[in-house]
């Protein structure tokens, strides 16, 4: 058992990408800062991330419509 060859970094990246992509578009039309699309990576903040933008009002429907 040896660490990680670039190869294995790569994909482990690749794969964080495209994970953390849509969660940060979603959040981002949600109203929020995409940047707490980042929170996807922390464990057990990420259920509660879950949980608050399931139970709390988005900022997008407090906005006054044009």
């Amino acid at each position: 058992m040896g660490s990680f060859s670039i190869f294995h970094w790569m994909i482990i990246l690749i794969i964080a990408a495209i994970f953390v992509y849509p969660v940060c578009r979603i959040v981002g039309k949600a109203g929020y800062s995409p940047a707490l699309g980042l929170l996807w990576f922390v464990p057990l903040v990420n259920l509660v991330m879950l949980w608050v933008f399931a139970m709390s009002e988005w900022p997008v429907q407090r906005a006054p419509r044009l």
